[in-house]
């Protein structure tokens, strides 16, 4: 059955010297950056064996309903946003690397209580925890990747990192849907392995490179830094971005939260089954995302936005109408193709927005709009499944995908000349 992907891969793998340009782009991007990739890639590769499987876990573990999952889901995003907020001031002020690194070894030590606790209320003490302190390396490492790139070649490495991420996410889920039949304890201690090398990698081969301040700008006190968060809120299009975004990310999110508990319960899709939808998701990304970037990068960065907002409409609401695995496939295939628009798009548009002494502090604004979503959607879709028609959820996904491309229209009619720069001709583009 796997055949004809196969065959479809190979020959995009060998259109218009694809290979060969992933290499030459690869080669073209700063050491640091190469190594802050691989580094990525093993971190991603441990939390691609639990993540996916999570809420089937603590829903089989702890036999609690889907509502009492998206209230542990919705505080543990809330804690997240904290710990992030927190953690971009501190990169802005102190550096990336010590932050960056001090995330990785609290994540890693998280894991690690959660795979061994056996009582519901531990386990979401965990969470919050885990939140606040695990997260506040996540602004540190996108604004090392806006440090080490300049211009058009950070939308491709941002993209970059999505293909090492998602290669990792390609074997993970496989691989952890074969382990948790024999132990989920056994995942949670390879993350904290995987984390625990990538902070080693970090410390040892990757150098601070938090710009170095002007002599007309004096270094800032934390308490000044906290307060420049003022200054991000005062960027109106930046913040109405963000709200639309949580729109977008309150549809996106499910895929994570919701979608492995509808298909179980009532589709009987095991958690083997699933990996292989998630692991198709990130295979996806892994081939065509350089070639979908190279393709869109043309075009100006809000109609990308509209555009992956109207297929994950459509793929998001496929899942309330159709009721076998190969569809299940083709509504997660339209996804992905808004997924390979929609996040490196928005993570250069964020790198974009921010002044350079600040970027730290928009990446982590910029993650309100995936904490909120992900408080406030697993605990309403929660609600909807225990009480309600499940397919509800994917309904609803559909119109407020329609309600965030009205809200990407009107930013575009607005922004369509601040952001010419993003879309100036590449070099290395092919002809």
């Amino acid at each position: 059955m796997f055949k004809l992907p196969r065959v479809i891969i190979a020959i995009h793998l060998q259109e218009d010297g694809l290979l060969n340009t992933m290499k030459a782009r690869f080669i073209s991007f700063p050491r640091t950056f190469r190594i802050l990739v691989a580094a990525t890639f093993i971190d991603r590769l441990g939390g691609g064996l639990i993540f996916p499987f999570l809420a089937l876990y603590v829903a089989q573990r702890f036999n609690v309903g889907m509502t009492q999952i998206g209230l542990l889901f919705g505080t543990w995003s809330i804690s997240s946003l904290v710990g992030s907020t927190i953690g971009g001031a501190l990169a802005d002020k102190f550096g990336r690397k010590f932050i960056l690194i001090f995330g990785l070894l609290f994540s890693a030590g998280s894991a690690l209580f959660m795979g061994f606790v056996n009582d519901f209320r531990v386990f979401y003490l965990v969470a919050i925890f885990a939140g606040v302190f695990s997260d506040m390396g996540h602004p540190a490492q996108q604004a090392m990747v806006a440090d080490l790139l300049k211009g058009d070649q950070r939308a491709e490495g941002f993209s970059l990192l999505r293909v090492v991420a998602n290669l990792a996410v390609t074997i993970g889920p496989a691989i952890g849907g074969l382990l948790a039949g024999v132990s989920y304890l056994l995942l949670f201690i390879l993350d904290a392995f995987a984390s625990t090398i990538t902070a080693v990698i970090v410390l040892k081969a990757i150098p601070e490179t938090k710009p170095e301040r002007s002599a007309d700008h004096p270094e800032e006190s934390f308490l000044t830094t906290i307060s420049g968060y003022g200054r991000v809120i005062k960027d109106r299009f930046f913040i109405a971005f963000i709200f639309v975004s949580i729109i977008m990310i309150i549809v996106y999110t499910q895929m994570y939260s919701t979608l492995s508990v509808y298909l179980f319960k009532m589709h009987s899709i095991s958690a083997r089954e699933f990996g292989f939808i998630m692991s198709m998701n990130a295979a996806m990304v892994v081939v065509f995302q350089f070639w979908v970037t190279r393709k869109i990068k043309k075009f100006q960065p809000m109609l990308l936005m509209i555009t992956a907002t109207v297929l994950y409409g459509i793929g998001y609401s496929m899942y309330g109408f159709v009721d076998t695995f190969g569809l299940f496939m083709l509504a997660m295939a339209i996804i992905t193709v808004g997924e390979m628009v929609h996040i490196p798009t928005s993570q250069a548009l964020v790198a974009y927005f921010a002044p350079e002494d600040m970027r730290a502090r928009y990446m982590a604004a910029f993650g309100f709009s995936w904490a909120i979503p992900n408080a406030v959607a697993p605990t309403l879709a929660g609600l909807i499944m225990d009480n309600y028609d499940p397919r509800l959820v994917w309904y609803l996904a559909g119109a407020l995908s329609l309600v965030a491309a009205t809200g990407f229209v009107l930013l575009y009619g607005r922004t369509k000349y601040k952001f010419v720069k993003a879309v100036e001709p590449d070099p290395l583009e092919l002809t």
